[in-house]
């Protein structure tokens, strides 16, 4: 889809950050909707169908991270999440509910423009071929529907921790870094911080291990990166 047909919905209640980046994004040829608190962002993913979302996290009526999880709810649609909070596990929080990225205030409009283009064109594509599911002893991951059990048990996975098991079972046996592991969930043009792979790998821990303190599938394996192991 040409860029000068993308729709994106810009969410702010700061006048002059959303005067700002509509001015840019229209300049640059994208269409732009907005909304300027959480609720009225959730029905505008309804019925506008945005290509992409930009989401501040403090928001009036329903703040960002809420809006983020109702989003997710309803549709895959890239988010990028504005953030005023520079402290790492709030931008953790913001990607483990399903953002795909995050911009801290304040920005450069360059740096800002790069990332939306980035993501528009990691969604581009169309539909996927079917993923096999991957199963070893006691854990099923199956991609097509979502889904994760563990020991005959559904297991619910945020996004980004159903795609790092993901990459890790797709590996088993194998050693992945954590560049690697945040190229593959993130993105390549993530500019975030190898302790978001360390967060991730704890909960993720957390819901599949018998002794999540004692490891046996996902094990760390020092100076390199995790390795799943059946």
């Amino acid at each position: 889809m040409a860029e000068s047909k993308r729709k994106i919905l810009v969410v702010d209640d700061e006048v002059s950050i959303v005067r700002t980046l509509r001015f840019n994004l229209e300049r640059n040829g994208y269409h732009v909707c907005c909304a300027g608190d959480g609720r009225s962002a959730v029905s505008m993913v309804i019925s506008e169908r945005p290509d992409l979302v930009v989401l501040d996290i403090m928001l009036p009526v329903l703040d960002g991270v809420e809006a983020c999880k109702q989003i997710r709810r309803e549709s895959d649609v890239p988010i990028i999440m504005l953030t005023a909070k520079d402290q790492e596990i709030d931008k953790v929080l913001a990607l483990e509910l399903g953002a795909d990225d995050y911009v801290t205030k304040p920005f450069s409009l360059h740096e800002f423009l790069a990332r939306v283009k980035a993501r528009l064109r990691r969604n581009e594509g169309g539909g996927r071929p079917r993923e096999r599911a991957l199963e070893y002893a006691e854990v099923r991951l199956d991609p097509e529907r979502g889904q994760l059990t563990v020991r005959g048990e559904d297991v619910a996975l945020a996004p980004k921790e159903f795609s790092l098991l993901q990459v890790l079972m797709e590996n088993e046996g194998r050693v992945v870094t954590r560049q690697l592991l945040l190229d593959k969930v993130w993105g390549y043009d993530f500019e975030g911080e190898a302790q978001t792979i360390n967060v991730h790998v704890r909960w993720l821990r957390e819901k599949i291990e018998r002794d999540p303190n004692n490891p046996e599938r996902i094990v760390t394996v020092r100076g390199r990166g995790y390795m799943f192991k059946a």
